[in-house]
């Protein structure tokens, strides 16, 4: 999708680096442990604070946000805000780095690991003290509500070190009995069946039907003969490669995985309550080679590899792509969406599939942190905790009221403004309204906000309807690894010390695999064992292993 609420969540594709041998090497380390201090701190003597902040590319700062303003008035505080879109963890880095700390690191997204490590050394400072009654009102009481968000916020010292920021969107939303994230599946397929039809072939059930239609449509050059673009401009399929909502993943299914953007969380698999790395599995490997075939046959997009989502768009939007993915057909496919179907998930060579499901984007506390700098954390604590009051967060998610809030309708939910509004007001879609008016932090949007503060976006529920009438259908284990596990700090160190070079080297092979061929049984041996002896398979998967049984125990 293309500067819409989700892609800032999951834009998380690695892109391939074709000329890594299969032995690239794994490594690197690190270790931290503390004790988080129980102690509010009394000082109410500061109300000027400076605020460090990530914001969209489309927007303007915070200054003159009248939802901001108006907070800080009520909080009697005064925020001087440092907002960024670019290179923004390279200045955080620097600051805490050189201890040029502002009040609060507002939207960076730290991980968990980050998050104990600065609250260890006393970067950040314990905010469990103050989600009470009398400093936080608003959140103590969702804390109180749904404990578990308190759980997957509090490091493994019992520290809390970022306020909670997550967003429930899913099936149950839009009345379904099953409530499905959103982010579920990734990758909705689409082909063009008015080229199928004029061709005389059905919508693919299977992927060697699919291979078929592909090939039909390049050796008939359909963009060329259906849509008189010039010859030889038939792209038979085209997606990135390991890319959140364009990639290619989801035809794995055929062969009993979906591993998404090809991050950890993606590559595991739960089976009967124990994981499993798909990248090392038998069916990894004969996907590689299988769909290899596809990519020497000039069926998909040679540009796969470097591709842009904007580049993905105006392929498809000229009429050149017979297959792609992305959450909507009419937003990829423009004027031509009329010839497109959803592609079903397609059976692969021995008759079955299997879709490995996604769980949503998880409760994390990385979006605000308050540092030792602070003098007065109670102070800005009160400004803080008017984002978890339902329309305050509504507005900071999406943009203040009578801009992109339009009004509201007979049961009192505030109605978004549609994309035909926003051309016609601001000369920009409501998609890009949005990104100019949101605010980057800590928002907790709970599932009942769609019941009673404001109805959920179009796009949404059309996504939502998808999904739960089209796709889920197809999904026959509906067992996810859970986000919002929380890991110890010996744990921490061992996703650290593997996790990106673990990501990259499956990245790496599975896109020179793809382009230049499927290894061979030396390859193979050689590849599974670089992954155990230099990335950490074992420990990766005992570490997952771990905190997963942990997070059942709990449940």
């Amino acid at each position: 999708m293309k500067k819409n609420m989700w892609k800032r969540i999951f834009a998380v594709g690695m892109t391939a680096i074709m000329s890594v041998s299969v032995l690239a090497g794994c490594g690197g380390g690190g270790e931290a442990a503390s004790t988080a201090s129980t102690e509010v701190n009394a000082d109410t003597s500061q109300t000027d604070f400076k605020v460090l902040s990530g914001m969209s590319a489309l927007s303007s700062g915070y200054d003159n946000n009248p939802v901001l303003n108006e907070m800080q008035q009520t909080a009697g505080i005064k925020i001087a805000w440092e907002c960024m879109s670019d290179s923004l963890s390279e200045q955080v880095n620097i600051r805490i780095a050189g201890d040029e700390l502002p009040d609060a690191f507002q939207g960076v997204g730290f991980s968990n690991y980050e998050l104990t490590n600065y609250g260890a050394d006393g970067t950040f400072i314990n905010l469990a003290p103050y989600m009470t009654e009398e400093y936080m009102p608003n959140l103590a009481k969702i804390l109180a509500e749904h404990p578990q968000i308190k759980a997957a916020i509090t490091m493994s010292d019992g520290g809390i070190y970022g306020l909670p920021a997550a967003e429930q969107m899913g099936t149950a939303a839009i009345g379904a009995e099953k409530d499905y994230s959103i982010f579920s599946i990734p990758q909705f397929a689409m082909i063009n069946k008015a080229w199928l039809d004029d061709l005389g072939l059905e919508v693919p059930k299977t992927l060697d039907e699919l291979h078929t239609a592909l090939k039909a449509f390049k050796d008939n050059d359909m963009s060329h003969k259906f849509y008189g673009n010039e010859a030889g401009t038939t792209i038979p399929m085209c997606t990135g490669f390991d890319q959140w909502c364009w990639g290619q993943n989801i035809f794995y299914a055929g062969f009993g995985f979906t591993n998404w953007p090809n991050d950890i969380i993606s590559d595991l698999v739960l089976k009967d309550g124990k994981v499993s790395f798909v990248c090392v599995d038998d069916n990894y490997r004969k996907a590689m080679e299988y769909f290899h075939n596809w990519f020497a046959e000039g069926l998909m997009d040679q540009e796969m590899f470097s591709m842009q989502d904007t580049q993905l768009m105006a392929k498809c939007q000229q009429g050149y792509v017979g297959v792609s993915t992305w959450w909507y057909i009419e937003e990829l496919m423009g004027e031509h969406a009329k010839d497109y179907v959803f592609l079903p998930v397609l059976d692969g060579p021995d008759g079955t599939h299997n879709v490995t499901i996604r769980t949503g984007g998880g409760t994390n506390s990385g979006q605000l942190s308050i540092t030792k700098a602070c003098k007065s954390p109670a102070n800005l604590l009160k400004f803080y905790d008017q984002w978890y009051v339902p329309e305050n967060t509504m507005q900071l998610q999406y943009g203040p009221k009578d801009v992109f809030f339009t009004g509201q309708d007979e049961n009192g939910l505030w109605l978004s403004i549609t994309e035909e509004e926003a051309q016609a007001k601001y000369g920009k879609g409501a998609g890009e309204l949005k990104s100019a008016n949101e605010v980057a932090g800590p928002k907790l949007i709970l599932s009942d906000y769609y019941q009673t503060t404001f109805k959920m976006e179009q796009r949404a529920i059309e996504r939502l309807t998808d999904l739960n009438d089209f796709w889920m259908p197809y999904v026959s284990n509906d067992e996810t690894y859970p986000i919002d596990c929380v890991f110890t700090q010996d744990e921490l160190d061992v996703i650290d010390m593997y996790k990106t070079d673990f990501e990259n080297a499956i990245s790496e092979n599975e896109g020179k695999w793809l382009k230049d061929g499927a290894p061979t049984d030396e390859e193979w041996e050689a590849y599974k064992t670089m992954l155990t002896d230099s990335c950490g398979l074992e420990e990766l998967k005992e570490v997952y292993q771990a905190a997963y049984d942990r997070y059942k125990a709990a449940e």
